[in-house]
């Protein structure tokens, strides 16, 4: 995504002290991932896409792992964890004092858009200058969530939580995102004015609004698309962020001339690349790291992560790329082949039921079925290096560190462990015998003998 100008005049404060309870999990809700990324670090992302820099990341008590995936921005620990109100005042020191606006953002929110942010930072910025801008959206149905209460036009008198609200205020279809932008100036005074007097005894953010109202400062709102909004609680809720993360990475894909087949069933990753005229049928699955380039195809069935496939390039059905995988330009990559941390120069080919790891395979080179490169003596990888045009007989063991040399066959059946010279054969088949008539014999002996079991049983 282009960046915008810089808003060298905006912070953000990134909320993610919470651990999820209802998430069932050792692992910090933030750190739950959408498209292979941490929540968190999907909404990090936007911000710097959004060319907001200045970045201060809210903490609970020993969540080490938050603050790492938070770096290199700035982390505050929020001790007593006493709502988001309080999780806002715990940072403000932290807060330059000269940004005009503090946007207030969830770690959990992961589908906020750089789009989005910019609304706000503009509606903040209007003449009417209003206190604080708060992003909602509605629903038909909005059960728990928090209701903003409009005034006229996109005029906020207040924000209630639903456990707070009446009928009246329940009845509200205009839902309260969490996402604000707030005037620095007044934020110390508003946060600090917040009381917990409700039922859960916290200091709940969404009051500026009406501490702010009663100051006789405007507030204001803007309104979002829904399905941008999915806050993740539960792992029911990060089912459904991820399945609208997909539908977003499948569009861009289509939008930038891919063709995915059955769009469904192909899942990408929030860092996947695919140029144009790129084929990916039914059923793939990609994970982080993994750049298509140009007319390349991808059969079905086939599972890609961390590797580069070049224009040209053919990979599957059933294939799968682990990281450091580079496929050349017009290269073959077949069924049930598994490549890792190796380079296929252009026009090599490794058709079917093969493995190769850790190796080169020059340009032209070809890569029988069955072939395997026996990379890992139990302590330590080695590389297997093969020539370009070089011809690799079904059913071989290339025992690295090898080196097959340009042009060089090796014979099916082959344990290949000494480096092949170049448009050298080699070959450790055993000689084959023969025994003339055997099987004639053979036969007969065993035939007799289930003759003579039968008769035994009976």
């Amino acid at each position: 995504m282009t960046k915008t100008k810089l808003n060298s005049n905006v912070s953000a404060l990134v909320l993610a002290a919470g651990m999820g309870t209802r998430m069932r999990s050792a692992t910090a809700k933030v750190l739950h991932k959408i498209a292979g990324q941490a929540m968190l670090n999907h909404v990090i992302d936007a911000l710097t896409d959004a060319s907001v820099n200045d970045i201060t990341v809210v903490v609970g008590p020993g969540m080490e792992q938050v603050a790492q995936a938070a770096a290199p921005h700035r982390v505050v620990e929020q001790t007593g964890q006493r709502g988001t109100g309080d999780a806002v005042k715990a940072a403000l020191a932290d807060v330059p004092d000269d940004p005009g606006h503090v946007l207030v953002l969830f770690g959990a929110d992961p589908l906020i858009q750089p789009e989005t942010i910019h609304q706000m930072i503009e509606r903040r910025g209007l003449p009417d200058n209003p206190a604080v801008v708060v992003l909602g959206y509605r629903l038909e149905q909005p059960g728990a969530y928090g209701r903003l209460i409009a005034g006229g036009g996109d005029q906020l008198d207040a924000i209630v939580e639903a456990k707070e609200a009446d009928a009246e205020t329940l009845a509200v279809d205009l839902c309260n995102s969490g996402i604000m932008a707030i005037d620095r100036a007044r934020l110390g005074d508003l946060v600090t004015t917040i009381k917990n007097n409700n039922k859960k005894g916290e200091y709940y953010l969404t009051d500026i609004v009406a501490i702010a109202r009663a100051q006789g400062h405007h507030c204001a709102f803007i309104v979002g698309d829904a399905d941008a909004f999915v806050g993740v609680d539960t792992r029911a809720d990060l089912a459904d962020a991820e399945a609208v993360m997909q539908n977003r990475l499948r569009q861009q894909a289509l939008e930038n001339g891919a063709t995915l087949v059955n769009p469904g069933s192909v899942h990408l990753s929030y860092d996947t690349r695919i140029g144009a005229d790129v084929l990916i049928e039914p059923f793939v699955v990609i994970g982080p790291g993994v750049t298509i380039d140009d007319g390349a195809t991808v059969r079905g069935f086939s599972h890609l992560e961390g590797c580069h496939i070049s224009s040209g390039a053919v990979v599957g059905p059933y294939a799968r790329l682990r990281p450091g995988a580079e496929i050349g330009e017009n290269v073959k990559i077949g069924n049930f082949v598994e490549i890792k941390n190796a380079t296929f120069e252009a026009g090599a080919k490794a058709s079917h039921l093969s493995y190769v790891g850790d190796a080169r395979v020059g340009a032209n080179a070809n890569i029988g079925a069955g072939t395997i490169t026996c990379n890992y003596d139990g302590y330590n990888k080695s590389r297997t290096d093969i020539g370009a045009g070089a011809f690799i007989g079904s059913n071989t063991a290339l025992v690295a560190p090898v080196r097959i040399g340009d042009g060089a066959i090796v014979g099916a059946g082959s344990t290949i462990a000494k480096d092949v010279a170049d448009d050298a054969l080699a070959i450790t088949r055993a000689p084959q015998k023969s025994l003339d008539g055997y099987a004639v014999n053979y036969r007969a002996v065993k035939a007799a003998q289930k003759k003579r079991d039968q008769s035994e049983n009976q």
